[in-house]
């Protein structure tokens, strides 16, 4: 297996708002105008977009929303746990992994409106996966947690909220 400085330089993975590494692979050329969206959206949207995301152990994705749906495919590397909050306040823990028999799976999906994370939990270890967004992925339907706020609004999830939000960002 390679390792994460690997994959960063041979698929061209830069710095992330919310942690690790990406690149946009795909853009839909189609759009959806707003008229025809739900209110969450402020603007038209693309069909689909996808990414390269890839965080090394000690990284995470900081919690945030989006409108869309968004499904991750697991690539190479080590286990990523994925954590969903919805908003009636449930929290699902997504495993992407290849080993099956310990319950990880290649894919997942993450509800619009959900709050959501993610992190390698192994020492040393780093995760590549993708991420498909539809409609697609737009910073306008982007919203990174305020800690506090968060907390707030869920406290019996507070050590996970403190653990993947940024101190004195929201």
């Amino acid at each position: 297996m390679k390792n994460a400085a690997y994959y960063i330089e041979k698929l061209q993975l830069s710095t992330h708002i919310e942690g690790g590494a990406f690149r946009e692979t795909y853009r839909s050329g189609l759009s959806i105008a707003k008229e025809r969206l739900p209110a969450e959206f402020n603007g038209n949207r693309n069909v689909s977009t996808a990414i390269y995301f890839l965080l090394e152990e000690g990284q995470f994705s900081a919690l945030h929303r989006i409108a869309s749906d968004e499904l991750w495919h697991f690539y190479e590397g080590h286990t990523l746990h994925v954590y969903e909050i919805r908003p009636e306040g449930t929290l699902i823990t997504h495993v992407l992994g290849k080993d099956m028999e310990k319950g990880e799976s290649f894919q997942c999906v993450v509800k619009a409106g959900s709050w959501f994370g993610s992190r390698c939990e192994v020492p040393g270890g780093f995760s590549l996966v993708g991420c498909t967004v539809a409609p697609g992925f737009d910073f306008g339907d982007f919203v990174l947690a305020d800690r506090q706020k968060l907390t707030d609004e869920f406290p019996q999830y507070r050590e996970l909220i403190r653990e993947l939000t940024y101190d004195g960002i929201g």
